[in-house]
């Protein structure tokens, strides 16, 4: 048997539905809510990335996971709330490395929709998808060591810490220390 990502999950975007939520393409009339969640103190305090300063970065950002899409190069879903079919948030699988079945993933959700379950059912999806449909032998994560709310999300998922960095990631002239966490495909079973 070879071991390999199976790429047919880039022939057609996959939709995918869990309890809660639906996981579908991000489109550009997505651009305000993403523009509020990646423009918000709150969610990019963490980041170390800029925030948004316009609807012109997210549209740029929704162009960016469509390309990756077509790229093979990323899997982007909107994280849409089914019961109100809002738009809540974005979770993606980008950096695969083919070579080694692996791939890291990024994820923001709208604060208003913190602390009640919903990156819970997105990353248990998300798992099963990643390592079942595409694949992939393991999952990583990159958090900053300030993050509590994502590294407890992680590890509630079954995600290992792999190592810690110190100050190896330059953002607005200040070295930040990175947490990589990683899920491998024989957790599988306990998701």
């Amino acid at each position: 048997m070879k071991i390999e990502i199976n790429k047919n999950v880039f022939t057609a975007f996959p939709e995918l539905e869990s309890e809660r939520i639906l996981f579908r393409k991000i489109l550009l009339s997505d651009a305000e809510a993403i523009y509020f969640i990646r423009s918000n103190d709150e969610v990019m305090k963490f980041m170390d990335t800029n925030k948004m300063e316009s609807i012109n970065d997210a549209e740029k950002m929704i162009r960016s996971a469509e390309e990756s899409f077509n790229n093979e190069t990323g899997l982007n879903w909107g994280i849409v709330e089914k019961r109100t079919n809002s738009f809540i948030g974005y979770f993606g699988f980008w950096r695969i490395l083919y070579e080694h079945c692996r791939a890291e993933i990024g994820y923001a959700l709208n604060p208003q929709y913190w602390g009640k379950g919903y990156m819970n059912e997105t990353l248990e999806t998300m798992m099963k998808f990643g390592l079942k449909s595409m694949r992939l032998h393991s999952v990583e994560a990159n958090v900053n060591p300030g993050n509590d709310k994502s590294i407890k999300l992680l590890e509630r998922a079954g995600f290992k810490r792999e190592a810690y960095f110190r100050e190896n990631f330059l953002f607005n002239n200040t070295f930040y220390d990175s947490i990589i966490y990683s899920l491998l495909e024989k957790a599988l079973t306990g998701i």
